[in-house]
C-alpha cells in the first residue's frame, strides 16, 4: 500500500474516540497500537488482542506516526 493509502486508514473525527485518531470502522485509538508497539508487542500481537485490526491497520498506524513526526520536524526546522 502506498502512504496515502495508509493514510487513509486513519481518521481523526470530534465525535469518534474523543476527536484522537482512529482506524476508520474501528475504535481503536492510534495511541494504543503504538504504545504496544514500544513496548514490545509484535504486530501479529496487537492483532490478536484487538481482532477487529488487519496488518494494514498496524502500517497505517506507523505511517500516521511517521507523517506526524516529519511535521513536527518540519516546525522545529523553521522555528530554528
Amino acid at each position: 500500500m502506498t502512504q496515502k493509502e495508509l493514510l487513509n486508514r486513519v481518521i481523526v473525527k470530534p465525535g469518534v474516540c474523543g476527536g484522537h485518531p482512529c482506524i476508520k470502522g474501528t475504535r481503536i485509538d492510534i495511541a494504543i497500537i503504538l504504545d504496544a508497539l514500544a513496548e514490545g508487542a509484535t504486530a501479529d500481537q496487537v492483532i490478536d488482542h484487538y481482532p477487529q485490526l488487519r496488518p494494514e491497520d498496524i502500517h497505517a498506524a506507523l505511517a500516521y506516526a511517521a507523517a506526524l513526526a516529519k511535521e513536527n520536524l518540519w516546525k522545529v526546522a523553521a522555528a530554528s
